[in-house]
C-alpha cells in the first residue's frame, strides 16, 4: 500500500476479514437511497474498475429507470471473473476483503429493490471467500430469502469475464458471450435489467458511502479521486498487488516492485491494454486520464515491465496467441483473425 490504505484496511491485521472484523475495521453501512448512490457515484467520478471505465453513476440510473419502466425488480451482479494471466486484484480482495464488495453490491441491491444477487468467479479461492461470506450475513439463495444471493462459479477462460457471458451462464447457459449485444442495464439476467459491475467497483462504493464524497476526494487527484487497484508483474523482483492513489508516479510503483531502472518497454493495462517506453514512464502517472495522454491505458490494472534483455515484438506475439487459444469460436475476426495475426 502507498499512503493511506482504504480498500485493503486490515489487511496486516489478518489473511481474511471476515465479517466481524470487516465490521470492526470499517465500521457500519447506512443505507442510501438510488438517486443518492448515483449522486456520490457522481461525486466521486467511479468508473468501472474491469477494464472499461464506465461511468457508474449513469449505469445505475439506466437499471433503475429500466426497472421502473418496465415495472419489475433489477438484478445484481457482481463481476469478480479474473482469468488474465496479469491481473489479480480482484482475486485479492474477494479473497480478503469480500464483505468490502458485498458492502456495495447490497447497498445498489436495496437501494433498488433488487430481490437477487449473483457473484460470478472462476477460481476455487474465490468462490469459498464469498461463499462463507454470504453465510455470515446468512444470505442465501433459498426461495423464501428476502433477497437470493449466490456464487455464479465459471470456467478459467478468457471469455468469461465478459458481462454477456456472465449473465448468459446465471440464466443456465454456456460461459461464453451469446453472438448479439445486449444492454445488461435494459435486459440481463433472466430478461431483467441487470447492474453489474466489477468487484473493485463495488468495494470504491462502499468505501465512498461510509466516508462521503469530501473524505474520499482527499486521497488522489481532483478529477480521478480515491485510491487504484494495480497488478504489477513482468520483469519484477517483487510481483504484488498493491493499493496506491491516483496521482502517483508510473516509476515509483516500478520501483517498489522491483523493475529494472530502465525497463524496455511498460504494457499498461493487460492484455488488452498499450505499451509505453522508458521515457514515457518517467512521464506518467497512476490515473486513466494521464496514461491515456502519454499513450498508454489503465485498463484492469495491470502493469507489466519488460528487462531490455525481453523482445517487445515477441511478447506481443506472446499475447496475441493466448488471446487466440482462448477465443469462444464464435466471430471470424476473433476465431480466424487472431491466430493469423499470431
Amino acid at each position: 500500500m502507498v499512503g493511506l490504505p482504504q480498500l485493503t484496511s486490515g489487511f496486516d491485521l489478518v489473511e481474511r476479514l471476515d465479517l466481524p472484523m470487516h465490521l470492526k475495521v470499517h465500521g457500519p453501512l447506512e443505507p442510501m437511497g438510488g438517486e443518492q448512490l448515483a449522486q456520490l457515484s457522481e461525486r466521486i467520478s467511479l468508473k468501472g474498475r474491469g477494464g472499461a471505465g464506465f461511468p457508474f453513476h449513469k449505469k445505475l440510473r439506466s437499471v433503475a429507470e429500466a426497472a421502473i419502466k418496465r415495472g419489475v425488480r433489477p438484478v445484481v451482479v457482481v463481476n469478480g471473473s479474473e482469468d488474465e494471466p496479469a491481473c489479480r486484484k480482484d482475486t485479492v480482495l474477494i479473497n480478503r476483503a469480500p464483505h468490502l464488495i458485498l458492502d456495495g453490491a447490497l447497498l445498489c441491491a436495496e437501494a433498488m429493490g433488487a430481490r437477487t444477487l449473483v457473484i460470478g468467479v472462476t477460481r476455487e479461492s474465490t468462490q469459498r471467500s464469498m461463499e462463507a461470506a454470504l453465510a455470515e450475513r446468512g444470505l442465501s439463495n433459498g426461495r423464501r430469502s428476502a433477497l437470493r444471493a449466490r456464487v455464479q462459479r465459471n470456467p478459467v477462460r478468457m471469455v468469461t469475464g465478459a458481462a454477456a457471458s456472465l449473465i448468459r451462464s446465471i440464466d443456465g447457459g454456456p460461459a461464453i458471450p451469446p453472438g448479439r449485444k445486449v444492454s445488461a442495464s435494459r435486459s440481463g439476467v433472466g430478461g431483467a435489467p441487470t447492474l453489474l459491475s466489477n468487484a473493485e467497483t463495488f468495494a470504491q462504493l462502499a468505501i465512498a458511502a461510509r466516508i462521503g464524497p469530501e473524505r474520499y476526494g482527499n486521497t488522489g487527484l481532483y478529477d480521478e479521486p480515491g485510491t487504484v487497484m494495480l497488478t504489477v508483474s513482468g520483469a519484477v523482483a517483487r510481483p504484488m498487488v498493491i493499493e496506491v492513489p491516483t496521482g502517483v508516479p508510473l516509476r515509483y510503483v516500478l520501483q517498489l516492485a522491483g523493475a529494472p531502472p530502465v525497463p524496455q518497454g511498460v504494457l499498461t493495462g493487460g492484455y488488452h491494454g498499450k505499451w509505453i517506453d522508458a521515457a514515457t514512464v518517467d512521464e506518467a502517472i497512476v490515473s486513466r486520464n494521464s496514461l491515456q495522454q502519454v499513450g498508454g491505458s489503465l485498463g484492469a490494472g495491470a502493469i507489466l515491465p519488460i528487462s531490455q534483455d525481453t523482445c517487445p515484438l515477441g511478447e506481443s506475439l506472446r499475447v496475441a496467441q493466448w488471446l487466440a487459444e482462448e477465443s469462444a469460436g464464435q466471430c471470424g475476426p476473433c476465431y480466424l483473425g487472431l491466430p493469423a495475426a499470431a
